[in-house]
């Protein structure tokens, strides 16, 4: 049965069937020819797989990025990166990443990412004198970084398919992000510096209060989310409904860019984002049933503990293997599937589930500038009207750099779970 449903369901996805059309049919065949499971169990396996209480943050951070994505955001962060930076060697690059940072943080989205300080900071970075490979190769790669900041979708998902802490993810994620960007960014300073490209003037101080003042509303989103959950005020769920709420009312009362059309606009949007993804979840969850009853999770977990004697060779394969889905996979996906499967193994081998959580997504953050596939180069690749044969050699660069982030947060656990001991004492 086992081998059945896999190749089918890989059958399914090369040749183009939607996720979710792929996973439910698969299993609903697989459950029919080789069980005597009551079909009415897939019914209620469907609805299972949404009936948890992580999924209900979902939606309302979804809607909370949407608000912010349509209300003005993305310039008034790129004009407080730009004051903060802009100075420093490599200042127009570091102010595209820092940017983008932020934003993916707030947006949740790398190819929203990607487009909202991509089409602003490509030109720019090519006036300053940057080549086409470094600055698309930029814009391709920083947007990724919105997958591991919270609030991410791919840490609810992650959670949810796992039943780890959403909190506890929240801030694990927090700390790899910014070792993730703050890799980048020394990268950026050292390629400029060995370039001699040039740095432009300090902002005055009164360009650099203005700038903050102006984008302080957007930047106290994430401050709100994880302080309330850092600081027990709400939950994580909860934290979705007030980012939701005070997302709309800046973007209507405060920046002004966000009307009652845009307001229904962005609702619908959100609507149909957030059936998108539940219904992919509720696909994952049967498919991830029918293999825990074929005990498929305990032989693979078996198989690992057995063939992989130490952490550090455990943790490689990890890489190299989602490293390899995540050139064809959108992460999303790809969690919902392998999350299951890979838990039960990594446990095992005494890997910690928020670093196992935030190794995963770190690696489909990667996959989304991975030739030949990744998501982001398309949508790059939009901006710079480049091909893809065109845009590899500077892609090529980010993802040498990234994966060197990616083995500080493999084998420094301590980056993932330092400040979800601190607040949950384990």
């Amino acid at each position: 049965m086992t081998l059945f449903l896999i190749v089918l369901l890989f059958v399914l996805l090369l040749i183009s069937v939607p996720i979710f059309a792929a996973v439910s049919f698969s299993t609903s065949l697989a459950m029919m020819l080789f069980t005597d499971t009551n079909p009415l169990i897939m019914v209620q396996r469907l609805f299972g797989g949404i009936d948890r209480f992580t999924l209900m943050s979902m939606p309302f951070f979804i809607l909370a990025a949407n608000a912010m994505d349509v209300g003005g955001l993305s310039s008034r962060i790129l004009r407080w990166a730009r004051a903060l930076v802009g100075h420093i060697s490599g200042g127009v690059a570091m102010t595209t990443h820092v940017a983008s940072m932020f934003f993916g943080s707030l947006s949740g989205s790398s190819p929203a990412t990607v487009i909202a300080i991509g089409k602003i900071m490509y030109p720019e970075l090519l006036r300053q004198g940057y080549s086409k490979n470094f600055a698309s190769g930029l814009i391709t790669s920083t947007g990724s970084i919105s997958l591991i900041i919270p609030p991410s979708l791919t840490l609810i998902i992650y959670a949810t398919v796992t039943n780890t802490s959403v909190g506890a993810l929240f801030m694990a994620g927090l700390t790899a992000g910014i070792v993730f960007g703050c890799v980048g960014l020394l990268y950026i300073w050292l390629y400029a510096k060995m370039n001699k490209l040039p740095r432009q003037e300090r902002a005055p101080l009164p360009e650099l209060w203005e700038s903050t003042k102006s984008a302080s509303w957007a930047l106290l989103v994430p401050i709100i989310i994880l302080g309330g959950i850092y600081l027990g005020v709400f939950t994580a769920t909860e934290a979705a409904g007030v980012s939701a709420i005070y997302a709309i009312f800046i973007g209507m009362f405060v920046y002004r860019e966000i009307d009652l059309k845009k307001l229904y606009q962005l609702c619908l949007s959100s609507a149909v984002t957030s059936a998108q993804v539940m219904i992919l979840v509720a696909a994952a969850s049967t498919f991830g049933w029918l293999l825990t009853v074929g005990q498929v999770p305990q032989s693979l977990a078996h198989f690992l503990t057995e063939n992989f004697t130490t952490t550090w060779s455990f943790l490689l394969f990890l890489n190299v293997l989602l490293l390899l889905v995540g050139m064809f996979m959108e992460g999303t996906s790809a969690i919902v599937i392998l999350a299951p499967l890979l838990y039960p193994a990594a446990v095992a081998m005494g890997i910690d589930p928020i670093h196992l959580g935030i190794l995963i997504i770190t690696n489909m953050a990667i996959g989304m500038y991975t030739p030949p596939f990744g998501l982001n180069i398309f949508v790059a690749n939009s901006i710079t009207k480049m091909k893809m044969v065109e845009s590899i050699p500077g892609i090529t660069r980010f993802l040498l750099v990234s994966l060197i982030a990616l083995l500080l947060i493999t084998y420094v656990p301590q980056i993932s779970t330092f400040l979800p001991n601190l607040v949950y004492g384990t």
